[in-house]
């Protein structure tokens, strides 16, 4: 059963197949087993112990002939995203032991649709990193090799969903975090326009660039959690007035007519030539479906990641500064001095990377760079939002590939912060405009990894870039 879609689960529910508390029962064996492998996966930081309560309750509503849109579905979500009563540690030492007091909106509405929660995912450390390595639970590994990483910042709920320990999961992106783990284990990966799913109870790392993601094995289960989630949210006042509410059953896109523009920009310099490749007969496929495919250059696209991590840092250095030992987790109990124990709680509860880009963030936005660094980024994010609009009114998706190379070995870029941050290139311009852009498997390389390609469009045409995936899926073609 574990073989099955968020859908076919569904469906066989629904039939009478199989029950909820039998499906939760095989993900967790199947969790079980995995962490006796030699190579564990560490999909999971913790398999939460009332899933299977949660999912006899969704059996006897069933019964009554009750339950909602996802009633008795099992979701991994991202340790980032809260669910009230459970730890949220976003991964690292500063907040291990605290519990959430509320749930997220996301987390309320797919509730309130029936969807129960299997456990929560491992992840960069407060969602910054490409690899999910920098955890303090040690990094996830990719399923589809178990000595390479899954990406990041959402690794481990890609690894879920890939090793099918689970059919569907939530993560973050704020600079490629959903789709580049997507891209890396083979799967399907959505982020949403910024402001379609509610930020309220998602830790903030970047406040203007976060998002929360789906992550599944098909697009039309995408579409089933986006059509539960998505909507106006009055706690958080970025959210936006639009809602998919017949989204799900999601029908193929008929590509005749529709304009489709490849980036030169993410097709030259930087990229792996199978990655380059593969880009390009996907680019082929959408020609035979009766797509115009052309070729564009947008230079401002070079600017894009320099752009992102001086934003990136500068909000992450404020939304960060709470974790100082004084309401939230850990506090260094040894301590003589408030300003002792500020300093030594910050130095041992957070990891290196985040601590390097709470130094860049502050550097930035001091008295004596704001103007040369942050003020600039922020004029180049207003270009770059400005030319994506007007290339909009003549395209309707982009495409590139989702990362310029394909996954990497475990420990491979970890001590080389440039090396990391370049997989980043053609991901990190989507969460600067707010653009909804989609991780889908394309292929695999000849040493027999995946990669995915993205196709970005305009605001809230999710619908669209949902049903794109969906034919190509359908059409079981390969490349």
């Amino acid at each position: 059963m574990r073989d099955l879609t968020l859908c076919g689960l569904k469906q066989a529910l629904e039939n009478r197949t199989y029950t909820s508390a039998e499906i939760v029962g095989a993900y967790r064996e199947a969790y079980s087993q995995d962490r006796s492998h030699a190579k564990p996966l560490n999909a999971y930081i913790e398999f939460f112990a009332d899933s299977l309560d949660h999912a006899r309750e969704a059996d006897a509503l069933r019964e009554q002939g009750k339950g909602g849109l996802l009633n008795g579905l099992p979701l991994a979500v991202k340790d980032n995203i809260m669910i009230r009563g459970k730890e949220a540690t976003c991964a690292s030492r500063i907040l291990k032991g605290f519990t959430a007091p509320y749930s997220a909106t996301v987390i309320e509405r797919l509730q309130a649709q029936g969807a129960l929660f299997l456990g929560r995912t491992n992840m960069d450390e407060f969602a910054m990193g490409s690899s999910c390595e920098y955890s303090c639970y040690g990094p996830a590994r990719n399923p589809v090799n178990r000595d390479y990483a899954p990406g990041g910042s959402s690794g481990g709920s890609a690894c879920a969903v890939a090793a099918r320990l689970a059919p569907c999961a939530l993560g973050s992106d704020t600079g490629g975090s959903v789709r580049l783990p997507a891209s890396f284990c083979g799967i399907y990966g959505l982020k949403p326009s910024y402001g379609t799913l509610s930020r309220y109870g998602l830790i903030a790392y970047g406040s203007s660039l976060d998002q929360i993601g789906i992550l599944a094995r098909s697009p039309e289960d995408i579409a089933l959690v986006l059509q539960a989630a998505a909507g106006v949210d009055p706690k958080d006042g970025t959210s936006a007035e639009t809602a998919f509410p017949d989204l799900y059953p999601l029908a193929p896109l008929e590509f005749k007519g529709r304009k489709i523009a490849l980036v030169k920009e993410f097709t030259e310099k930087g990229v792996d030539s199978e990655v380059h490749e593969i880009t390009k007969r996907f680019a082929g496929w959408l020609k035979k479906q009766g797509a115009e495919v052309v070729d564009i250059s947008l230079p401002v696209l070079h600017y894009a990641v320099p752009c992102y991590y001086i934003i990136a840092p500068a909000e992450a250095s404020s939304n960060l500064a709470r974790f100082d030992g004084v309401q939230y987790g850990y506090r260094d109990e040894a301590a003589h001095s408030l300003e002792e124990m500020y300093v030594s709680t910050r130095t041992k509860g957070f990891g290196t990377e985040v601590k390097r880009r709470v130094f860049i963030g502050n550097y930035v936005l001091s008295s004596g760079y704001y103007d040369a660094y942050y003020k600039k980024a922020q004029a180049v994010r207003s270009l770059l939002s400005r030319e994506c609009q007007k290339l909009f009114t003549d395209i309707d998706f982009m495409l590139s590939p989702t990362a310029p190379v394909p996954p990497f070995p475990l420990g491979s870029k970890v001590d080389d912060p440039l090396a990391m941050y370049a997989t980043d290139m053609c991901t990190t311009f989507a969460n600067l405009t707010g653009l909804p852009a989609l991780s889908l498997p394309a292929a695999m390389t000849k040493s027999g990894l995946p990669v995915g390609v993205q196709l970005t469009g305009a605001m809230f045409s999710e619908r669209s870039i949902l049903q794109a995936a969906l034919s190509w899926r359908k059409s079981g073609e390969s490349i």
